[in-house]
């Protein structure tokens, strides 16, 4: 099932870019994934983490993905999905207030997707200081600000996962506090 889930996730990810360094995209739900992985996640968990995106920045549907991996698999996914309808605030604000009653493991994935994206972030910021936000939607203030708030949620919901506690650390290593 996780070959599966990782040939599903590149087929649907061609020809995508990260936005910062050009790299395929596929490159970031496979560190979730692997991040999951080394953490010793149920393997649903890992699946999940490698198809987080699917739905919500390719053409895949939530029932797609219900029927290639199950209906735990898709719970997970749909519950890291963001509306992309919204604003980027709306967004947010959504994303925190499900994370506060989300199950465990969309917490898990949510962590390690944050992890991911805040490595490549602090790479940036060693290059480019706070310019680096300039690649995204947002600054540098309402980027602390945003994944302030899920490492404050996270620290209630995971707090002793040594996933959270790589959150943590690499939230200050890239915002200062």
């Amino acid at each position: 099932m996780l070959n599966k889930a990782i040939i599903f996730a590149t087929k649907a990810h061609e020809g995508q870019k990260r936005k910062v360094d050009q790299s395929p995209f596929i490159l970031h739900p496979l560190a979730v994934g692997c991040l999951l992985a080394d953490e010793g996640e149920r393997e649903e968990v890992v699946i999940a983490g490698i198809l987080h995106d699917t739905v919500e920045d390719t053409e895949v549907t939530m029932e797609e993905i219900e029927e290639n991996f199950g209906k735990s698999v898709a719970s997970i996914v749909a519950g890291c999905t963001e509306n992309k309808d919204l604003s980027w605030e709306e967004r947010k604000q959504a994303t925190m207030l499900d994370l506060k009653t989300a199950k465990e493991e969309v917490c898990l994935v949510t962590c390690a997707d944050k992890i991911h994206n805040l490595k490549v972030s602090v790479d940036g910021i060693k290059k480019e200081g706070k310019e680096f936000f300039r690649h995204f939607k947002r600054g540098y203030e309402d980027q602390k600000w945003y994944y302030g708030s899920i490492k404050n949620i996270l620290e209630k919901r995971i707090p002793n996962h040594p996933l959270f506690k790589a959150y943590k650390n690499i939230y200050v290593e890239t915002f200062g506090s």
